[in-house]
C-alpha cells in the first residue's frame, strides 16, 4: 500500500478570528474525518481511506500544537458546529462523506442534523452524544491514566493499546505528548462536560442521508446498546458491531472496521 502524502491547509473561519488547521491526504471523492477527544492521530485507518478518498481531517481549535489557545474563542457546541460548517464550505467540497469517531462522531451527527443536504454519507464510529441512566457513559475526562486502556480497548494489554498509549522514548517528547493529550481532552471536554448529552437526541431525526453506525463489541466507555439508540433515531441507518474491539475499533480491529466502512461507502 502506497503511503499518502500528508499536507496541511489553514482555513480562516469565524470572522477570521480562528485559523482552523486541516490535514489533507489522498485522492478521490472528498471525505471529512472528525477526530476523538484526544486529538487527531493519522492512523492506519485514515491511511487506508486515503487510498480511495481525499481525506480532510480538521484539528479542533485548541488541539493544534501551534495554536493551543484558539479554544478560548469557541464558546459552545452550536458555535463549534457553525465553525466546522463554514470551514467545509470554504474547502469547497461537494457533498463530502462525513466520518466521526467518539467526540468526532457526536460532532458529525450534529453537522448532518443541522445541514442534512451538505453531505453524501455519514459514518459514526462509537459516537458519544446520547445518555441513558441505566447505561451511563464513562467519565473519560477525569479518568486516571491507568484506567484509559480498559476504557478504550477490549484488550488493554494488546498491541493496539500499547502502540497508541505508550509514551515516546525521549523524555521531553513523552512530556509534550502527555500534556498535549490532556489539553486536547480538556478542549473537547468543554463541549460535553459534565455529561455528553447536549440535546442531540432531539435532532437526530433530521439526518436524512444514509448512515453507518459502527461499534466495538466490548466498548467500556459507551455501551454498544447506544448503537441501537442512534439507529432508532436515524431513518436510513444500519449498524455493524466489530468483534474483539473496544471504543476505538478502527485502531484495535483496523481491517474489520475498514471493510465495514468500505462496503458501506461503495
Amino acid at each position: 500500500m502506497t503511503t499518502a502524502q500528508l499536507t496541511e491547509r489553514v482555513i480562516d473561519v469565524w470572522n477570521e478570528s480562528i485559523r482552523l488547521r486541516v490535514k489533507v491526504a489522498g485522492s478521490g471523492p472528498a471525505l471529512v474525518y472528525l477526530h476523538p477527544s484526544a486529538g487527531l492521530a493519522w492512523d492506519g485507518f485514515l491511511e487506508r481511506l486515503a487510498q480511495d478518498y481525499t481525506v480532510y481531517a480538521p484539528e479542533l481549535p485548541g488541539t493544534s500544537p501551534s495554536d493551543p489557545y484558539a479554544i478560548h474563542k469557541v464558546h459552545d457546541l452550536w458555535q463549534l458546529v457553525l465553525i466546522y460548517e463554514e470551514a467545509i464550505r470554504k474547502l469547497d467540497l461537494d457533498n463530502p462523506i462525513l466520518v466521526g469517531q467518539s467526540f468526532g462522531g457526536m460532532l458529525a451527527a450534529e453537522l448532518a442534523a443541522a445541514y442534512p443536504a451538505h453531505f453524501g454519507k455519514l459514518v459514526l464510529l462509537d459516537p458519544i452524544g446520547l445518555w441513558r441512566d441505566d447505561h451511563p457513559v464513562a467519565n473519560w475526562i477525569t479518568a486516571p491514566p491507568e484506567a484509559l486502556p480498559g476504557l478504550l480497548f477490549a484488550d488493554p494489554e494488546g498491541p493496539a493499546a500499547r502502540a497508541m498509549l505508550a509514551p515516546p522514548e525521549d523524555p521531553e517528547q513523552a512530556i509534550a505528548a502527555g500534556a498535549g493529550m490532556v489539553w486536547a481532552v480538556g478542549c473537547t471536554g468543554k463541549f460535553v462536560w459534565p455529561i455528553p448529552d447536549k440535546g442531540l437526541v432531539h435532532r437526530l431525526h433530521r439526518i436524512s442521508i444514509s448512515t453507518l453506525i459502527v461499534w466495538g463489541e466490548h466498548d467500556a466507555l459507551i455501551s454498544p446498546i447506544y448503537a441501537d439508540e442512534f439507529a432508532d433515531r436515524i431513518a436510513d441507518s444500519s449498524v455493524v458491531i466489530i468483534a474483539d474491539a473496544g471504543h476505538i475499533p478502527q485502531v484495535e480491529q483496523t481491517e474489520a472496521t475498514y471493510k465495514a466502512v468500505d462496503n458501506f461507502l461503495r
